[in-house]
């Protein structure tokens, strides 16, 4: 590969990047850029499964992705994508599933209902059910794998408010082990959704009742470990979030790690975890050396 193309190549993901974190900021779609990123970065040795029902819906559909025997770590990762609880597609995070694959976890991406079809609590039910299917399907078998929730902004939140209020779980998936952890991106744990002008519709029906809609409210003893990161230049979910369940957790003597990155904004966070932006922040070796922990396993070498 020329000079010329590298120099290229990194500009336009740059511009991507750029263009994305705008949207972020607007709350606009960035479809196209993800699209895009993904048709530029790859990573070996992934085969993916795409289009997997869990639920009746057309929205309730997951993509899995495997890792190469040799680089197994017998865990799963459920990552849930955010976009305001108001656009989103598993296919635009792609990204996200191959590279964590290619770390050796099978990384599973489902599709939730969203606003203005439906509101709250329907993609937390989606959630469940996803992960009903995950525990059933995936995590059975002698190696009886362990699945680890992680999401980025409203998909942040939905992993916590999953792993925090039990409801969600004992309804959907009452046989199934609990998630062994969480690894939230940018996620907003804290605030009243059903206050704020965004998201008041969504949250309706928690209007009565805004603890109901709020992860830090169902804080306790056994909340599996979590790990939060967030950028020094986010401008779309507030430190407080992050800060709050982080004190609310240790209150309750729950293991957590909430890590602050320089330089990065809220799309830009995410965007770390692709091979070409990991140079920016360790945001993925920090996630698998939690994960790892959590999980108790041995120290398994990445690919990369």
């Amino acid at each position: 590969m020329s000079k010329k193309t590298v120099v290229v190549g990194i500009a336009l993901m740059s511009a991507i990047a750029a263009y994305a974190e705008a949207g972020a900021r607007t709350d606009t779609e960035w479809r196209l850029p993800g699209v895009l990123f993904n048709a530029m970065v790859s990573e070996k040795n992934v085969a993916i499964t795409r289009a997997v029902a869990y639920g009746p819906g057309p929205r309730q559909k997951l993509d899995i992705y495997r890792p190469a025997p040799e680089a197994d770590r017998k865990a799963i990762v459920m990552f849930f994508y955010g976009g305001g609880w108001r656009r989103g597609e598993r296919a635009t995070y792609r990204f996200i599933g191959a590279a964590l694959a290619a770390q050796g976890y099978i990384a599973v991406i489902p599709d939730y209902r969203l606003y203005p079809q439906s509101v709250f609590p329907a993609f937390m039910e989606d959630a469940a059910l996803a992960y009903a299917y995950v525990a059933k399907n995936l995590a059975t078998g002698a190696e009886k794998r362990r699945i680890v929730l992680m999401g980025h902004s409203a998909g942040g939140y939905i992993a916590a408010l999953l792993a925090l209020d039990k409801r969600y779980l004992a309804e959907a998936a009452p046989d199934a082990p609990p998630p062994a952890a969480v690894v939230g991106l940018a996620g907003p744990y804290s605030f009243d959704p059903t206050a704020w002008p965004r998201t008041r519709k969504i949250f309706a029906a928690a209007a009565a009742n805004p603890d109901r809609a709020r992860p830090v409210a169902f804080a306790s003893a056994e909340t599996p470990p979590m790990f939060f990161s967030r950028g020094a230049n986010d401008q779309v979910v507030a430190a407080f979030n992050a800060d709050d369940l982080a004190s609310a957790l240790r209150a309750k003597g729950v293991f957590v790690e909430n890590k602050l990155y320089p330089g990065l904004g809220h799309v830009g966070l995410l965007l770390t975890l692709s091979r070409p932006f990991r140079w920016r922040a360790p945001v993925l070796d920090d996630s698998i050396a939690f994960m790892d922990q959590a999980l108790g396993e041995a120290k398994v070498t990445a690919l990369r």
